[in-house]
């Protein structure tokens, strides 16, 4: 039963050591897996490590059966548990965010002037892109008070923008 318990620790760990360093173990396993598409990785192999361990552990202790028995019991688990590991790490890597926002994306939201914008010159507005506050040097054809609510009208570069009024 310790060999059991002790794999299952062992397992514990290189999954805490895989967390902890967040990858750099991970270049130890690259040559290996081939295309196995990381189910070789770290946490696949901890997982498997401890279900075996854990598994053949309770068996061996619970019914009483000899050390082979408890093997291929914790080899089961220890198949599934690392098959499981595989696929939900998986699909938080698919996790479809979306794409990063860019500067085009400001065409089109609204926003108030800062600091005031004369006909044809450049002042400043406070625009939300991504639910981030981006203050952006803005032109607008007609002059423009602070406070007044304005449209994109369009971007003409990462850090200005062509703005009208907002007609209500």
């Amino acid at each position: 039963m310790g060999w059991f318990l002790g794999l299952g620790i062992a397992g514990l760990v290189l999954l805490v050591l895989s967390l902890v360093f967040d990858g750099v173990l991970e270049g130890l396993l690259d040559g290996i897996g081939g295309g196995l598409d990381g189910f070789l990785s770290l946490p696949v192999i901890a997982g498997f490590v401890s279900a075996l361990g854990f598994t053949g552990a309770i068996v061996l202790g619970a019914a009483g059966t000899g050390a082979g028995v408890a093997t291929v019991a914790g080899v089961v688990a220890g198949v599934a548990a690392a098959w499981l590991t595989w696929k939900f790490s998986r699909a938080l890597m698919r996790d479809g965010a979306a794409p990063a926002p860019r500067g085009e994306d400001l065409t089109g939201t609204s926003g108030s002037v800062v600091t005031a914008i004369p006909a044809g010159r450049y002042g400043e507005v406070l625009l939300y892109l991504a639910g981030q506050p981006v203050k952006c040097a803005a032109k607008a054809a007609v002059p423009l008070a602070r406070g007044t609510e304005v449209w994109v009208e369009s971007v003409l570069s990462p850090t200005s923008v062509v703005v009208r009024p907002v007609d209500r």
